[in-house]
Parts: structure tokens; sequence; C-alpha cells
């Protein structure tokens, strides 16, 4: 739905960028799934090369996070579109990092190396699919609507 505009090409290409923050951040939960299907690990070659990269930044996802925060979604100047997707990543972030403190939780229940291999793959397959939606839909030029999270972003971005 492009109810605030047309989207230039530039403008698609811009709001698919913050999508690399959440395909990075969401790597480590797919260890798992990848080391059960190694021709997948050529597929995801160029997320996890930009992964060893941003690991080897301290604070590099904090500074990021913040960053696309206060420079692009709260900038009026830049279109709603790209900030209505930049949000949308960083939602998508948290959710990871709310993610990373449940497995914490999960990793201190005894033999539950099962439970935990399921959520970890269950949560890798859930945001890379949420990832490449709106991936897709950026890049025909509209909104990627995500149930609950959309909402949220609707909120915060004017």
């Amino acid at each position: 739905m492009s109810w605030r505009g047309s989207t230039t090409i530039s403008d698609r290409i811009f709001a698919c960028l913050p999508y690399l923050l959440p395909m990075v951040e969401v790597v480590t939960f797919g260890f798992f799934l990848l080391g059960q299907f190694p021709p997948l690990t050529v597929v995801f070659a160029p997320i996890l090369i930009l992964s060893s990269f941003y690991r080897s930044v301290g604070y590099a996802g904090l500074i990021i996070f913040f960053a696309l925060l206060l420079l692009v979604v709260r900038n009026e100047k830049i279109s709603h579109f790209i900030r209505f997707n930049t949000m949308q990543a960083l939602l998508l972030d948290i959710i990871i990092f709310l993610f990373s403190i449940l497995m914490d939780v999960v990793g201190l229940v005894p033999a539950g190396g099962f439970a935990i291999q399921t959520l970890s793959t269950t949560i890798f397959l859930g945001i890379v699919a949420a990832v490449g939606y709106s991936v897709i839909q950026s890049l025909s030029g509209r909104y990627a609507e995500i149930p609950a999270i959309s909402d949220a972003v609707y909120m915060q971005v004017r």
C-alpha cells in the first residue's frame, strides 16, 4: 500500500538496506539449521561474511541501532517509505534481542538441547521469512504489512 506518495527506485533500495541488521543478528540462531543443511550456507554466505565483520566491531549493533533510529526514523526530511521500513527492521531487531534473552533462560533448563535447537531454528526461519517478505514488498514499492509489528511501526512513524 503506497498511500504516502509514490516511491522512487532509490527509495525502494534504501528501504531494503536496514533489513540487513536483523539478518546479521539472526544468523546466530541459524547455526543449528545451517549445520543440518550445509547447502544453505551458500545461500547465506554474504550474510555470514557480513556477520563476522559485524561481530568483530565492538558495540556495532548498538551504534547502528541508534544511528538508524535517530538519523533515519526521526528525520522528517526522509521519505515515509524509508522511515517505515527502517523502523520495521529495528522492531525485528528488538524481537531478536528479546528472543536471545529467552534463549538464555531456556539454556538454564537441564537437558534442554532439543528445545534450544527447535526454538533457535524457529526464530531464524521466522525472521528470515519476515525480512524476505519485507524486502520483496519494499522492492515492489509497497508497504510490508506484518501483523502487530506494522501497527507498532505506524504508531512510531508519522
